[in-house]
């Protein structure tokens, strides 16, 4: 049964009035009210319209109509429209035009004039099937859509429109006007490159009923922290702005312009300007960046032939050469079910091959290009039995296209003292030969090398990275038990093995004297030698308390287990993630519980472990003669290390504060603070600085800063959305983060919290069948990401260890360039 006409009220304008050119004109438009039927209608006869529809002479059409009494925002939205259109660089103007009357969707000659359309309609049928059998036509003859906060709420039998809009209200969402911050993540698109990266303005905010992120391209979420979204909120993720390529045309959408106040915020109509910039053919645009059917994963490596490991080893690191050769390390662990020797009266004990693995992309193979043998391969067990060393990074020199020259941080086997368990960790270049992509051995030069425990596992770290100044980066554990201390600080002074401590981590990362638990900074020379750069942590020569207690190769101080480093070329920021210890909860005698880490990096630093974490969150000390009892807080901002096992500094520099840190309870753990500033660490009390992420087994691993490069991108590229943005992930999936992160230029590296991040778990697929267990990832010259995948066991390599491949398919920017209304706007 067919519904009655709605009686729509008619604005001051006139039944069909339109705004034309900066003034008021009578409109020609006819047509009758539309007419809602919420079953289906015979298909209507498509219009026979320009493809694209508009020209040169660039029209704007705002259509207003409501099925209810018409709001006070239509007003102020024709207003700035038509403000926006007679405004700006000259190449960018446009006219406007106004009606109500749903019969100029069915008057192709009308229609065919315009470049965009945008809906500033309330909620309800306001076209008839006819009409928007019209809407359709132009949209899929390259017409472009403008749909403002209201316009979602229209035709809502319509599942076209849906489409069109790309996601529908929720049942409830806020009445009421109120301030909330915007996270603008898209940076290039003309809607938001030129607004504040965090927008805090007053709106109304809108609960969609279906998130529509990863089936559109968001440009701008609101931080539903910021305000009180109500019931049928959308979390941490919630989009506000998007846009899409559908159906042969443009779309975007902006839930924001609730109020009439909004059309005159200046922000405001800078978005407005952008999207119909795009919407119009007066500028291209990437709709499709953040769309997950765009992205491919697939794995280019092979499972290993039985009992071998020819094609990948126990998957540890990579590098991509700039030809596009891809190096991958494997640690030390076998082919799985391999026999391991744990004796130490063996000399065999521990012995395990570090293999480096070379995928070429142009032949699709795989080539060992050479094994180093290391100390690495106990297999599993508790931490008096597995052993995390072996060959741990790998990097290649910056004239690597002519020298050939390849860095690797391992622990050679020759090196191990079984007598006093203690092992020789070493940073080696060697030369690859770029005709057989084998590795000469017989090359290598020692750069560095220094002594670790290795009684018990673990915290090895390994990654390498350069900066734009020819400075190599080197990631090292704090090479300590995480055993004897509940799971808290690793500050126990007491266990030891022949008077070496192995779980007091105040030895190690706290300790300025020593190398372990730092990234290191050094500048390599060609005769296989370095230099010390100005600005580390230390010079090596300082004479406080006595002098001879510091190394200048220390950059940054206080990391546990930095397995991934990456540092941005452009900026030269470093980046780096660390994994925590193993507490499950917070404590209110010993402090935080498990805090992975991930940190920006602008200077040299003591970034907090053993003594503090997270945002300088402290932990008791504790010490002899009885490590079991707590001592008083440390004082993150004049730590003190009074280990018996230091023989650095006793007084170190103050901790820097870090920029992510996560627990099994959530992302950025805080509490209330007392007077000297030591948090509660009640756990009814904690409040999470960081929603969008979450621990589970917890393990860091911190990626690159993607970098666009238009010169040498491919059509496999992942699109220049993403430049600028910091990969982070963790080992494992579950909750724990796989997102692509935002930082405030302002405040990274000082604390800052980032500003936005996105999810990236149906772009690099997580899960079984997908890249489970995320051990390293890298950019390609050709803008394609490398992933490694370790596998689904622990000390060998198996069947689902990979080197994976992610491409983007989404295709170029819209409208083709071809199709430009005229000369783009810049």
């Amino acid at each position: 049964m067919q519904r009655a006409p709605h009686h729509r009220s008619r604005s001051r304008r006139g039944a069909a009035a339109f705004l034309v050119a900066g003034t008021m004109a009578a409109s020609l438009l006819g047509g009758t009210a539309a007419t809602a039927r919420p079953f289906p209608e015979p298909p209507p006869t498509a219009l026979a319209l320009p493809s694209p529809p508009g020209g040169q002479n660039v029209k704007v059409l705002v259509f207003h109509a409501s099925a209810t009494e018409e709001s006070p925002l239509v007003n102020a939205g024709i207003e700035a429209i038509e403000s926006i259109g007679l405004t700006g660089p000259a190449a960018g103007r446009f006219k406007t035009e106004a009606t109500d009357d749903g019969s100029v969707f069915t008057n192709a000659t009308k229609l065919g004039k315009y470049n965009a359309v945008v809906f500033l309609t309330g909620g309800g049928d306001v076209l008839d099937p006819e009409q928007e059998a019209g809407l359709e036509s132009y949209v899929e003859a390259g017409g472009g859509f403008l749909g403002i906060h209201d316009a979602a709420r229209t035709e809502p039998y319509s599942d076209w429109f849906t489409g069109l809009i790309g996601a529908r209200p929720a049942a409830t969402s806020p009445a009421t006007v109120q301030r909330a911050t915007v996270e603008v993540a898209d940076r290039v698109n003309p809607a938001t490159k030129n607004l504040p990266v965090e927008w805090k303005r007053p709106d109304k905010w809108i609960n969609w009923a279906a998130n529509p992120t990863g089936k559109v391209h968001t440009v701008a979420k609101v931080r539903e922290s910021s305000y009180r979204p109500g019931t049928g909120a959308n979390g941490v993720d919630h989009p506000v702005s998007w846009c899409r390529d559908y159906d042969g045309g443009r779309s975007f959408y902006t839930g924001m312009g609730g109020t009439a106040e909004s059309y005159a915020e200046t922000d405001f109509r800078e978005h407005l300007r952008g999207a119909l910039q795009w919407t119009t053919r007066l500028s291209r645009a990437d709709c499709k960046a953040t769309i997950d059917a765009n992205y491919t994963a697939a794995k280019v490596t092979q499972p290993n032939q039985a009992g071998q490991q020819d094609q990948i080893g126990e998957p540890h690191g990579l590098v991509v050469a700039p030809d596009g050769r891809v190096l991958y390390i494997g640690r030390g662990g076998g082919a799985n079910g391999a026999p391991v020797v744990t004796d130490w009266n063996n000399p065999e004990m521990g012995k395990g091959l570090g293999q480096v693995h070379i995928y070429d992309p142009a032949t699709k193979k795989v080539t060992l290009a050479g094994a180093l043998t290391v100390f690495g391969n106990k297999g599993g067990g508790d931490e008096l039995t597995k052993v995390e060393e072996g060959l741990l990074g790998i990097e290649l020199d910056p004239a690597f296209a002519s020298n050939g020259w390849v860095y690797l941080h391992y622990t050679p086997h020759s090196g191990l003292d079984r007598d006093k368990r203690i092992a020789e960790r070493r940073v080696s270049r060697f030369t690859l030969d770029p005709v057989t992509n084998k590795l000469d051995l017989a090359s290598e030069k020692v750069l560095l090398k220094w002594p670790v425990q290795v009684n018990s596992c673990c915290h090895a770290g390994g990654g390498m990275a350069w900066d734009s100044k020819g400075n190599l980066y080197i990631a090292t554990g704090d090479n300590n038990s995480s055993g004897f201390s509940d799971g808290y600080s690793g500050n126990n002074p007491q266990p030891n093995y022949k008077g070496l401590s192995f779980a007091d981590a105040r030895r190690t990362a706290g300790n300025t004297n020593n190398l372990n638990g730092k990234i290191l900074r050094i500048h390599p020379q060609p005769d296989g030698t370095y230099t010390l750069p100005a600005g580390n942590l230390f010079t090596g020569e300082e004479q406080d308390e006595g002098g001879d207690k510091t190394r200048g190769e220390i950059y940054v101080m206080g990391v546990r287990n930095p397995a991934r480093i990456s540092v941005d070329q452009k900026t030269d920021i470093l980046y780096a993630g660390w994994v925590g210890p193993d507490a499950g909860a917070p404590s209110t005698t010993w402090g935080p519980a498990k805090y992975d880490t991930f940190a920006a990096i602008t200077k040299a630093g003591n970034h907090g472990w053993p003594f503090c974490m997270g945002n300088k969150q402290p932990y008791r000390d504790r010490n002899l003669p009885d490590p079991t009892k707590p001592l008083g807080w440390y004082n993150c901002d004049a730590p003190k290390n009074e280990s018996p096992n230091n023989d650095g500094l006793v007084n170190l520099p103050p901790v820097t504060g870090n920029t992510i840190w996560y627990s099994p309870q959530g992302g950025g753990p805080d509490f209330p603070r007392d007077a000297n500033g030591v948090p509660s660490y009640k756990a009814e009390e904690g409040t999470f600085l960081l929603p969008w992420l979450k621990g589970g087994g917890q393990a860091t691993m911190d990626g690159p800063v993607y970098r666009y490069n238009a010169a040498t991108a491919t059509a496999d590229a992942w699109p220049e959305y993403w430049d600028g943005k910091w990969f982070v992930g963790d080992f494992y999936d579950a909750d724990n983060p796989r997102h692509a992160v935002l930082t405030d230029p302002k405040t990274v590296g000082k604390g800052g919290l980032p500003v936005t991040a996105e999810s990236l778990k149906k772009i690099i697929p997580v899960g079984n069948g997908g890249i489970r267990n995320l051990m390293d990832w890298k950019f390609a010259p050709d803008g394609s990401l490398y992933v490694l995948d370790y596998g689904r066991g622990f000390f060998t390599s198996d069947s689902q260890s990979a080197l994976w491949r992610v491409t983007y398919k989404g295709g170029a920017a819209t409208p083709a360039a071809a199709d430009l209304a005229r000369k783009a706007t810049q």
